[in-house]
């Protein structure tokens, strides 16, 4: 019983305690003794009703009973009784103490390479020529994201999406007649815009886990990977984008709107509130940076376990951090945990997408499997209303869309709808380092 996650630069302060599921009771009131903690919270306080994040954030202490997890916020005397309490092996109460992690939603941002150079050159150009020039220049942004080393993307315009786009045709949902009907979807990222026209008359249950901020995305990130997972079966404008036209859209904000960053605390609340509601698929586009092959977070692993075992499949995003062919980064947190299923990228030319995080490590953190993740068209908050988009983070949504036709036409949940998934992928003439089981495929119902 000890910490086995490495030290992170991005941490926050507070801790992230894994509990003994078959003591859970005690465990809280030892850590409460301990720590001298006067305000405790609980998600059963928050069941019946909507999650006050506010109140629950301003807890010394806030119990994620469903996956028997707690956040803390303790002084220096807390944290060494914790510390001692999880290398304890006759404390059976207090599995594992981590210091709490920032991620970050796994989305190329404006500047990831293409702005430089946009703003290198464009300094060199008159207005005069930059006015002749601007249909080229916006057919660059829109189509090109060059690699570190000034090679071309793989962003290519082969696919025909006049109806279609290519993620869906590239992964047999065409053909697919499953619409995910019936089945839970929870996508925790920076929240939904409520408003856009084409989720109008949706089922949508929409929780934010970000104290201060409502639901409603202010980013944009989360409406796009909503948009893939769970947007509909006929958009107000072609092509259609979405998965799981008739899943049923559990909207969780754990990721704030001014950068997409958020803590370990809040995604666990998500996943917490996800599998209390009896969500099949819960999809998380959103990594922390991993630099070296170090351990994966036991109470994130512990915590997909127990979500598993009560019929949650987490999928997360192996992460943006490589600059291939020169550098490949290993997956990132949370998604290096064995227990949570970890998603890359292709661009339509089935080639791995240059910033795509790989299983260089033993021990962990390996890809499990491929999406469409390059050039991806999907919704977007208005007025705007569809954007394209690049990242592991475009990959996971088609991944989850995906999981929500196999348990429709199967039942299958858990365990058994991870293996599915597997069983049922295009193997590519890619490194399983890369791809894993290669790209995920529809079922065809």
């Amino acid at each position: 019983m000890s910490n086995n996650t490495s030290a992170s630069p991005i941490q926050t302060g507070k801790l992230l305690v894994l509990l003994n599921e078959g003591s859970l009771k005690e465990g809280i009131q030892s850590v409460k003794d301990s720590t001298g903690a006067r305000n405790i919270a609980s998600s059963s306080d928050f069941e019946s009703q909507a999650i006050d994040i506010d109140r629950a954030a301003d807890a010394d202490v806030l119990v994620y009973e469903h996956l028997g997890v707690a956040a803390i916020d303790a002084d220096s005397d807390g944290h060494a009784w914790l510390s001692e309490a999880a290398s304890d092996p006759d404390n059976a109460h207090v599995l594992a103490v981590e210091k709490e992690r920032i991620v970050t939603a796994a989305v190329l941002s404006e500047d990831d390479g293409l702005g430089e150079q946009l703003s290198s050159e464009l300094s060199k150009m008159s207005v005069e020529y930059l006015q002749g020039y601007r249909d080229g220049v916006n057919n660059l942004i829109d189509n090109l994201i060059p690699t570190p080393g000034g090679e071309e993307s793989q962003v290519s315009a082969a696919a025909d999406e006049s109806k279609y786009t290519w993620g869906l045709q590239a992964t047999g949902v065409v053909n697919s007649r499953c619409t995910g009907r019936g089945i839970k979807v929870a996508v925790l990222d920076t929240g939904m815009d409520l408003k856009h026209p084409d989720f109008v008359g949706r089922k949508i249950v929409s929780q934010s886990f970000v104290p201060g901020e409502p639901v409603q995305d202010g980013n944009g990130h989360g409406t796009h990977c909503i948009g893939t997972a769970c947007g509909p079966l006929s958009p107000q404008t072609l092509p259609r984008y979405g998965v799981a036209g008739d899943a049923i859209i559990y909207a969780g904000k754990v990721l704030n709107n001014k950068d997409r960053r958020g803590r370990g605390s809040w995604i666990l609340n998500g996943i917490n509130w996800a599998v209390a509601n009896g969500c099949q698929v819960i999809s998380m586009s959103l990594s922390g940076e991993i630099t070296t092959c170090e351990f994966y977070s036991r109470v994130f692993e512990d915590a997909a376990k127990r979500a598993l075992n009560q019929g949650s499949l987490i999928i997360a995003a192996a992460g943006n951090d490589s600059k291939r062919p020169n550098k490949i980064n290993p997956v990132g947190h949370p998604a290096n945990c064995p227990s949570i299923m970890a998603v890359g990228a292709v661009d339509v030319n089935m080639k791995v997408g240059w910033f795509s995080n790989g299983g260089i490590c033993s021990g962990g953190g390996d890809v499990d499997i491929a999406g469409p993740g390059v050039n991806v068209y999907s919704s977007y908050p208005m007025p705007t209303r569809y954007q394209r988009l690049s990242g592991t983070s475009m990959a996971t949504p088609h991944v989850s869309g995906i999981a929500a036709l196999y348990s429709q036409n199967t039942g299958a949940t858990g365990y058994k709808l991870w293996a599915m998934l597997l069983q049922n992928a295009k193997g590519l003439p890619l490194s399983s380092r890369d791809v894993g089981k290669g790209l995920v495929q529809a079922p065809s119902c």
